[in-house]
């Protein structure tokens, strides 16, 4: 078997040793020379192993890890049925400007944290009652969510811990965490607002009443 094998996964986001072992008429009595190969092209750095089973080629990662859609997509891959969300969106979109954050996306799994060559990846848990404002795209056959900005707003802030002493009306939280939320319009006010309406929780009533006090003064 030889590296031109790869030449049919070159042009994929991700394959599987399933998949690689069907597309090379692989049988079950071939496993184990199967694992020593694609291992033996990890460590050579002709592809990489995005988790346990999965890959990508070292040239579709070249090509494409530029693209926007690239790190999403692999969130994707590595926990189907998540939505990127959080501080990867809130950067993207300028409402979080001064760090760098990991990739990060919300599921109704389990949390969890992936790493590898690509990035950092962090699962964040929310109640499937909230598992809502995000669109699904498409990546080179990869489908993968993407939260909208207010959604985004309302994960990171629903997520974050927020002390009953600071939820007094001096609080300022726009402020505190350095949110640009200036200019989010009326339909992202109101998106933001159905969504801590519909998780009926103090904290998130306090939240929505400051930012509509001190930021978009409704």
């Amino acid at each position: 078997m030889k590296r031109d094998l790869l030449k049919t996964f070159e042009h994929i986001p991700y394959f599987t040793i399933v998949g690689f072992k069907q597309v090379i008429n692989a049988d079950e009595s071939e496993n184990q020379r199967v694992r020593d190969m694609l291992s033996r092209w990890m460590k050579k750095g002709h592809i990489i192993q995005l988790k346990r089973g999965v890959y990508i080629t070292r040239r579709f990662y070249e090509i494409h890890r530029n693209d926007a859609s690239f790190a999403p997509a692999v969130s994707g891959i590595l926990l189907p049925q998540s939505y990127v969300s959080l501080e990867y969106i809130l950067q993207r979109s300028g409402v979080l400007t001064e760090v760098t954050y990991p990739i990060t996306a919300i599921t109704i799994k389990n949390k969890k944290k992936a790493e590898n060559i690509i990035g950092t990846f962090m699962y964040r848990h929310i109640r499937r009652l909230l598992y809502e404002g995000f669109r699904q795209l498409d990546y080179y056959g990869v489908a993968y969510g993407e939260a909208s900005v207010a959604k985004a707003l309302f994960d990171f802030l629903y997520l974050r811990p927020l002390p009953r002493s600071v939820r007094t009306r001096r609080y300022h939280i726009a402020e505190e965490l350095r949110l640009n939320v200036d200019d989010f319009s009326n339909e992202e006010i109101e998106e933001f607002a159905y969504y801590a309406e519909k998780c009926n929780t103090a904290k998130m009533d306090f939240i929505f009443e400051n930012l509509r006090r001190t930021v978009w003064r409704l």
